[in-house]
């Protein structure tokens, strides 16, 4: 076991570079990695295929991310919808739909991935893993923040 949470860090580092730049979170990074390595239970050979995929995949969706943010004008920059033109309103509409439609086809790419190099349980408890760590998340900053218990 103790292997494979260390073959897993090393899979990671890059990602951990990455995340130190400001991209997302470090704490929550971590946590997230630590969390997927504990519920996922991979062998070594899992890791060495997950990982790397995962990381290509976090990578594509924090780029889609950014470029939303940068060049899309969203509802949450907009302070009255009241205050903006029928065309206007569905344009913010429409560009809200086709990033989530970009971010779709991502999750899509990524899953045929995973499916063509791991067994399909693995993917479902990456799923699963994935579904619990968002409520995980969202429980401990109601307790006050990520770095209670």
């Amino acid at each position: 076991m103790k292997n494979r949470v260390i073959a897993a860090f090393l899979l990671m580092l890059p990602f951990f570079v990455s995340a130190q730049r400001g991209e997302r979170s470090p704490e929550i990074e971590a946590f997230r990695i630590s969390y997927l390595t504990q519920k996922m239970d991979l062998s070594e050979d899992e890791a060495k295929i997950f990982w790397p995929i995962f990381n290509e995949f976090q990578k594509e969706q924090t780029a889609l991310n950014k470029e939303r943010n940068q060049n899309m004008i969203s509802f949450r920059k907009i302070p009255e919808i009241d205050n903006l033109s029928d065309t206007e309103v569905q344009t913010l509409i429409m560009n809200e739909l086709n990033f989530k439609q970009r971010n779709l086809a991502i999750e899509k790419k990524y899953y045929y991935k995973l499916k063509s190099n791991l067994p399909i349980k693995v993917i479902g408890k990456y799923y699963r893993a994935q579904e619990t760590f968002k409520r995980e998340l969202l429980s401990r900053y109601k307790k006050g923040g990520p770095e209670r218990n």
